[in-house]
């Protein structure tokens, strides 16, 4: 893939970069290294000050950045304008709390004096997806910086323009040149830089083709790696929940970011009393939202951010129709300039079908009937990803084992799931590993040193 922005509403495409060349990159490298040697010693109040210019950067050009990102990525535009303020509210956040997640735990082991030290690494290389251009990256890069680590970001080859910006506003903010740098570069020149010695750690949000190939030139070195990695979200709905409110967040959570979301609903799993209510809820919903122009702010679902997007989403529509799957709802591309694809509603999903099996990037909704709890749990992890989970009931024994049983890392009761910095956010199974946000995420990259002093 070129690194270019395509707009995915027309197909037009608006400016290509070149990537960086093997000495551009031995630059930056040589960069970040010098700029770690002072970070690592700056005070906490002056990388929070920093950090606090950054949100202050997002909030004052949040339409200048959400305007890049609906036009590199297709996000209908208001959406985008509340990533960019989401991203100052997490500039805060760690602002506000890492000197407190990081300060020295003491341990009472009979020494005079034990405690645990948190201490920054290095550079670290950030291998970032196009779905939320900068949410996943200043999710990242809020943490990272204030815990004195620099950051390297391969952000995905069609958002260059976000990616660029990014840099920009930690520039701005004042961070020192080096301490968070853009490289453009394509995927096959990620291996080098992992292999370079001064790179000591990296994570990855993306596909799980994705993160095996960085997870194993990261073991092969010996460094540490944070996988995020896709989700089929089950979205369980009992008889004793509140319909209206599990349809309308069931809609929202499919749709989310034109379907385009590794913690967005994708099978709904119903209980049999309330099925065939949800069913028709649901499917009218879905048939019925706007889809268009995601500059326009009446939009409710745009594009999809490739056309190779569109391909492979209806290739395994198809393949789920053919296995013998029931259309409710579209199960088409539309035939509109750009990448759109039709809300979509299947059911009677076979088990080897690819919608059975396979995350759907895009507004594609598989649909199950279950008769009890048991079924419904067991549905839900018959499954490769645990990333995220949303079950909706008022039974309070039903709520505790949707906690305690669904294989997921997140679980959210009565909404829908979602990212927030005061909470964890990763996975278990083939969704990967380690944690992002709240105090779990900063101290991941972090070198936990225990001190004994006699």
């Amino acid at each position: 893939m070129p690194i270019a922005t395509i707009n995915p509403a027309t197909g037009e495409t608006l400016q290509t970069f070149e990537p960086l060349s093997d000495a551009q990159i031995e630059q930056k490298l040589e960069l970040a290294v010098t700029a770690f040697r002072a970070e690592r010693k700056t005070p906490f109040a002056e990388r929070a000050r920093r950090m606090r210019k950054a949100a202050e950067i997002l909030e004052r050009d949040k339409d200048k950045f959400a305007h890049l990102m609906t036009l590199e990525m297709g996000k209908p535009y208001k959406a985008a304008v509340a990533e960019a303020v989401k991203c100052a509210g997490g500039c805060r956040y760690y602002a506000d709390n890492a000197e407190r997640f990081l300060a020295d735990e003491v341990i009472e082991t009979g020494a005079k004096k034990s405690f645990v030290r948190y201490l920054p690494i290095g550079p670290i290389l950030a291998v970032m997806p196009w779905n939320f251009p900068f949410w996943q990256v200043f999710r990242f890069a809020a943490p990272a910086l204030m815990a004195g680590n620099v950051g390297l970001l391969k952000h995905a080859s069609n958002v260059p323009q976000c990616a660029l910006a990014i840099e920009k506003i930690f520039l701005e903010a004042g961070f020192p040149e080096g301490a968070f740098q853009t490289l453009l570069i394509g995927s096959q020149q990620v291996d080098g830089i992992l292999n370079d010695p001064r790179v000591v750690a990296a994570t990855l949000t993306g596909s799980e083709q994705a993160g095996i190939q960085v997870g194993i030139a990261a073991a092969k070195r010996i460094k540490k790696v944070v996988l995020e990695l896709g989700g089929s979200d089950p979205f369980i709905v009992m008889p004793s929940a509140n319909l209206d409110s599990a349809v309308a967040t069931a809609v929202e959570a499919r749709v989310i970011n034109n379907g385009q979301s590794c913690i967005a609903a994708k099978r709904f799993i119903v209980a049999e009393p309330i099925a065939a209510e949800f069913e028709r809820k649901f499917v009218a919903r879905m048939k019925n939202l706007r889809v268009g122009d995601p500059f326009d702010e009446k939009t409710e679902l745009g594009p999809l951010a490739t056309p190779d997007a569109v391909k492979s989403l209806d290739a395994d529509v198809q393949k789920t129709i053919k296995a013998g799957a029931k259309v409710l709802t579209g199960g088409h591309p539309l035939k509109l300039p750009g990448n759109y694809y039709a809300p979509t509603v299947l059911t009677d999903i076979p088990k080897e079908s690819p919608a059975y099996r396979e995350e759907f990037f895009g507004p594609v909704a598989s649909l199950f009937r279950v008769n009890d709890i048991d079924e419904a749990i067991r549905l839900a992890n018959d499954s490769r990803f645990g990333l995220g989970a949303s079950a909706w009931t008022s039974d309070d024994r039903e709520r505790e084992r949707f906690i305690n049983e669904l294989e997921s890392g997140m679980v959210f009761i009565n909404k829908m799931v979602a990212s927030d910095p005061r909470i964890p956010f990763g996975g278990v199974k083939q969704s990967g590993h380690g944690r992002e946000l709240s105090a779990n995420g900063i101290r991941e990259f972090m070198n936990i040193k225990t001190v004994s002093i006699a």
